[in-house]
């Protein structure tokens, strides 16, 4: 069966399946006679409906309409039942608490290079989370590359996944494995989805497969057929909509505050459980026992167990009690009157219960003189081996090795980093990333550290990561956070690091209040120093290094505004005979090198581009990437290059720094270098020691010949010298002129009109 007919007959199935069969059950979980209970095949229960009194108002929606309200299509065949802004809705779960509807696909395909149409998929649910555990990600196409965004506490969230082939002949049948299709998982509590595809090429190298293609689906309502690649728009716009699961709750309260005001449904024999700690709201359900619908006023009515089957002996032994059942030996008789423990005559009953009584206390001593025997042995011993088995998987013979011949850091044991982190006390995390978690502790000498708790490292790859941590651990400069030890004694290695204080450039560009703090001549000492850390890496250590990950979150700020380069979990060593590097494409997108998406090669110009991607960054205290923005200015990079083409450049800058004629020469010799670094192609932008040269040069445009000496501070004042700002003239112009936007140095290229 062909993959657009096999999606289609999930598809219905789902659509077709109601949540109760018969009108009778179906009318018993509506709130009141005349709201509907049905819609074409879709059973609709409280608190869902559709009339005005038949669906569940939250008094805290803050939107214009609903959440819970629905609408039937009656012109539709079969009636069909809608969500919210024309979302199709296929079934309602009261037990699960889940609501199932029908997305279409995004795409994106072409004829000989050109455009033949696209469509992006989004679906905005309010409150409601698409399922981690029901749905996935997939993305098909020789030439293709998918996003999924949405809202994630309060956040954008992001992910994706990219796949190519050179011909039909390297994919295969139900396989979604990255060659032709590939898949992504979806965290929990993500609202408000849209997935989006594109092409790296415009399918001009594969013009067998004309299409891009992308969406959320039901992880039961998709096989994955090669000859669908070949498949051109026409497929994709007719294609039936396919199915996705969301999770739903009530409200925005927990259980507790809403009994507390009185608000709850869960009323007569029902529970009241709160929801994934990513969702707000809370969910009600039946008591053992108890069958109905938990929501409505009545709450939920006792099972008669006695009519259907049960555990008694005979059915007549059987007495119906609320929320269960009891077996009872008639008169003369003694026992639990179940099928496996009957009635026996009187005469006898005694003997049963001795010998009962008997097994049950011998059993229980044995068991309890066997059990302490084994964990007095094998307790210790266990976890000793469990330890020295995580130390050798993870390398830590190896690194033993290499640490007997240099004095690079320290190996602390589990107990250590348990004791400095509270037992890993989620008090402690300061930080999370796609390479860990970062929790703050406190070691055995004061010392504040930062603890990373890093990804499971591949065994075949061990040595690579020791000689890693060994490279960094070497790294002399002071604005690279310093790397101070590892424990490897868990089943994912923990690195230490030392602790910065001061949150990060991410931060300080964007918080309102800590802008007017936030200078220009400490953005620009800011970025100096970051290209300063990167020139070191790339050039002047004996093993070169690509950070591969540089974007404003992970530039670090201590107490005086100094950079700190920090999170190497991306990085990768750079053998000296080896100019670039294939590997699977990382980092974070907005900031990501376009040159190193399309070919996988990873070079010291992939750092350059995303440095650049920082300094638009600096100038214009943006997001690198908006969803929040127009589709012109998402992207910051792209936005900002337009903006210098069409001279424009006041546009975007960031009101808060143009503050003097020198400012506004700095600023447009820093935009134009930003622009360098931005050039498509890698071997087009400069090195970042020329970067680091040029910022350096840039910095010294204002300042007076006294302006290095400190005269009478001490060590004591060092942040408050650095927040006075570096002096200007007493015209506070002498830094350049506006024609210095388009006559850079000498070593930069022309940026005028040009790649």
């Amino acid at each position: 069966m062909g993959y657009r007919n096999h999606v289609f007959t999930i598809l219905v199935t789902m659509v077709l399946t109601p949540l109760i069969t018969g009108d009778e059950a179906s009318s018993s979980l509506v709130i009141a006679p005349h709201c509907t209970s049905k819609c074409g095949n879709v059973t609709i229960p409280y608190p869902f409906g559709i009339e005005e009194g038949c669906y569940y108002d939250d008094p805290d929606n803050l939107k214009d309409y609903p959440i819970m309200k629905l609408m039937c299509d009656s012109g539709s065949n079969p009636p069909k039942l809608i969500l919210g802004d024309n979302v199709p809705v296929s079934n309602i779960s009261l037990k699960e608490g889940e609501i199932g509807i029908n997305l279409n696909m995004s795409f994106n395909c072409y004829s000989q290079g050109e455009s033949t149409g696209s469509h992006s998929t989004w679906a905005n649910l309010i409150t409601f989370t698409i399922s981690s555990t029901k749905n996935m990600l997939v993305a098909t196409g020789c030439d293709t590359y998918a996003w999924f965004t949405g809202f994630r506490h309060g956040e954008q969230y992001y992910t994706g996944c990219m796949t190519k082939c050179d011909s039909l002949n390297s994919v295969t049948d139900n396989q979604c494995n990255g060659v032709g299709c590939c898949e992504a998982s979806i965290p929990d509590g993500v609202t408000n989805i849209t997935t989006t595809v594109a092409s790296f090429d415009n399918h001009t190298d594969v013009p067998f497969n004309p299409c891009s293609v992308a969406f959320p689906v039901a992880t039961d309502a998709f096989t994955f057929l090669r000859k669908n690649l070949t498949q051109k728009l026409g497929f994709y716009s007719d294609f039936p909509l396919l199915p996705v699961v969301f999770n739903w709750g009530i409200g925005r309260q927990s259980c507790l505050k809403a009994q507390q005001q009185g608000t709850c449904l869960c009323k007569n024999n029902t529970i009241c459980s709160g929801l994934e700690p990513d969702q707000d709201g809370y969910r009600c359900e039946c008591k053992d026992g108890f069958t109905g619908n938990p929501y409505l006023p009545q709450g939920c009515q006792d099972i008669d167990e006695c009519k259907g089957a049960n555990e008694c002996e005979k059915p007549e032994y059987c007495t119906n009690i609320d929320g269960g059942y009891n077996c009872e030996c008639p008169k003369g008789y003694h026992g639990n009157g179940t099928r496996t423990d009957g009635c026996i005559s009187s005469s006898k009953a005694w003997l049963k219960p001795v010998i009962i009584t008997a097994g049950i206390g011998a059993s229980i001593i044995i068991f309890l003189v066997i059990g302490f025997l084994l964990h007095w042995r094998n307790g210790e011993r266990r976890i000793k081996q469990l330890r020295e088995t995580f130390f050798r998987q993870n390398g830590g013979l190896i690194l033993h090795q290499k640490l007997s011949r240099m004095d690079a850091l320290k190996i602390f044991t589990a107990q250590d980093l348990e004791n400095a982190t509270d037992k890993y006390n989620e008090t402690n995390i300061i930080g999370r990333g796609g390479y860990g978690i970062v929790y703050k502790g406190i070691i055995a000498n004061n010392q504040q550290v930062a603890i990373k708790r890093s990804l499971k490292v591949d065994p075949g790859q061990v040595e690579q990561f020791i000689n890693e941590i060994l490279v960094l651990s070497q790294i002399n400069n002071r604005n690279v956070v310093r790397l101070l030890g590892c424990c490897l004694e868990t089943e994912v290695p923990l690195l230490v690091y030392e602790f910065i204080n001061n949150g990060t450039l991410y931060d300080h560009l964007n918080d309102e209040a800590k802008v007017p703090l936030f200078t220009w001549n400490i953005r620009l000492r800011i970025a100096s120093e970051v290209a300063e850390v990167l020139a070191y890496l790339h050039t002047t250590i004996s093993t070169p290094i690509i950070h591969r990950d540089m974007k404003s979150m992970n530039i670090l700020l201590d107490e005086c505004y100094t950079a700190k380069v920090a999170d190497f979990g991306a990085s990768r060593l750079v053998p000296v005979d080896q100019g670039q590097l294939a590997t699977m494409v990382l980092g974070t997108l907005g900031y990501l090198d376009p040159e190193y998406m399309q070919t996988s090669e990873l070079t010291e110009k992939s750092d350059v581009y995303s440095f650049g991607v920082v300094l638009v960054e600096i100038l214009t205290r943006k997001k690198a990437l908006s969803y929040q923005r127009p589709e012109v200015e998402r992207c910051l990079a792209m936005h900002f290059l337009l903006k210098m083409k069409e001279d424009r450049l006041f546009d975007i800058i960031d009101k808060n720094i143009v503050n003097s004629q020198g400012d506004i020469a700095q600023i447009k010799k820093v935009a134009n270098l930003a622009k360098w670094c931005l050039f498509l192609k890698g071997e087009d932008r400069p090195t970042m020691k020329e970067v680091a040269m040029e910022l350096e040069g840039i910095k010294r445009m204002n300042k007076h010949p006294w302006h290095d000496v400190k005269s009478s501070y001490d060590q004591a004042n060092d942040c408050e010298y650095l927040l006075v700002g570096i002096p200007k003239d007493d015209e506070g112009n002498s830094g350049g002129k506006d024609s210095d936007l388009y006559n850079p140095p000498s070593f930069i290229p022309s940026l005028g009109g040009g790649r």
